[in-house]
């Protein structure tokens, strides 16, 4: 009876091997989970730069060369980033059309989802700017009226104060921003496509971006108002002031003549 006795298991002996195996269970779960989802992870993103590999070759090569690095028909695209790409075929510009003085906006030949895998593809070629999030860029609570200043400040020499775009030299022209996506608004900052400076976090951050938009929302969409009336395309005060000197003084001018002619033809019956 002793020797069964002493055989006989303590009677927490089952609840700590019961904690063991669930602690075991968690420890392979915490060393084996994160690895998985990082390596699914991984293949998703070596698929969309195999898949973004493909379309390239079909569409960008011929311009920018095999590897990104560029031609005399086109620039290197290794480190302009994903941000770039997503602007540049987002908006139609590329592929372009012909050679020129500068790129149109065209309507998109590409789906968003082919766009993301020519993102993942270029990204691959040198760190760039990436795609930016939509809290990067949506204009919710931003000061418009801040955003007025940083955009005569900065922007307003070449798309005019109001975004309606204007000409440049030699052929080439600043865009209109009229209803322009703020995701591409904010990755033309980013990235400065073109003729286009680049505005960096470092030199105008996030929330000063922001403002730009909400701005360019305001005074530039299909929800703007014009509180003076009809705004003549938005060239601004000067051209607008000369415009209303020349035809409505011109217009005064043919009024009082016509007045005094049939004054005098009055006067002589």
């Amino acid at each position: 009876m002793k020797k069964l006795s002493a055989r006989r298991r303590h009677p927490l002996a089952a609840v700590v091997v019961l904690l063991l195996a669930l602690a075991a269970t968690g420890g392979l779960y915490a060393a084996f989970a994160p690895a998985g989802k990082a390596q699914a992870d991984e293949t998703a993103q070596s698929l969309a730069i195999d898949e973004g590999k493909k379309l390239y070759s079909v569409g960008c090569a011929s311009c920018h060369g095999t590897g990104g690095q560029g031609t005399s028909d086109g620039p290197s695209l290794v480190g302009v980033g994903a941000a770039a790409v997503d602007f540049q075929v987002g908006t139609g510009r590329m592929p372009a059309q012909q050679p020129g003085a500068q790129v149109p906006k065209k309507k998109a030949i590409y789906s968003q989802a082919q766009i993301d895998q020519l993102a993942a593809y270029v990204a691959s070629l040198g760190a760039g700017p990436s795609v930016p999030t939509d809290s990067q860029y949506n204009p919710s609570g931003a000061d418009i009226a801040k955003g007025g200043e940083l955009f005569r400040t900065n922007c307003a020499q070449c798309h005019n104060f109001t975004g309606e775009g204007g000409a440049l030299t030699n052929g080439k022209f600043a865009p209109s921003l009229e209803d322009v996506d703020p995701k591409h608004i904010y990755e033309a900052m980013q990235t400065g496509p073109q003729n286009m400076p680049s505005f960096p976090d470092t030199t105008m951050p996030q929330k000063q971006k922001q403002d730009i938009i909400a701005y360019l929302h305001a005074v530039n969409s299909d929800k703007s108002a014009s509180p003076g009336g009809l705004k003549l395309g938005g060239l601004g005060p000067v051209s607008e002031g000369l415009f209303g000197w020349i035809f409505g003084l011109g217009a005064l001018i043919a009024v009082a003549i016509w007045v005094a002619a049939h004054t005098a033809k009055a006067k002589k019956s």
